[in-house]
């Protein structure tokens, strides 16, 4: 991991096309501005963890709710 010190209006530049500004400093938050392609996907990391959790969660149904679906079946067989 790369760490550097940057102040406000200060930037780093991320390959040939994604720039990372300070625009903010108060007390212990920072505002960022990024300014990247629309190709370039940007998410804040807190969300991507919450999404993963939400789709294991959807993709793994409770064994509960696999029950009724197997009764449910077995009653529209016969």
């Amino acid at each position: 991991m790369l760490v550097l010190s940057r102040r406000i209006g200060e930037s780093v530049v991320i390959g040939d096309d994604v720039t990372v500004t300070i625009l903010e400093v108060r007390g212990d938050v920072v505002r960022v501005g990024i300014d990247a392609p629309r190709s370039v996907s940007v998410h804040r990391a807190e969300l991507l963890e919450q999404l993963e959790s939400s789709n294991r969660e959807a993709a793994s149904p409770s064994e509960d709710a696999v029950a009724n679906l197997s009764k449910a079946l077995r009653g529209k067989a016969d």
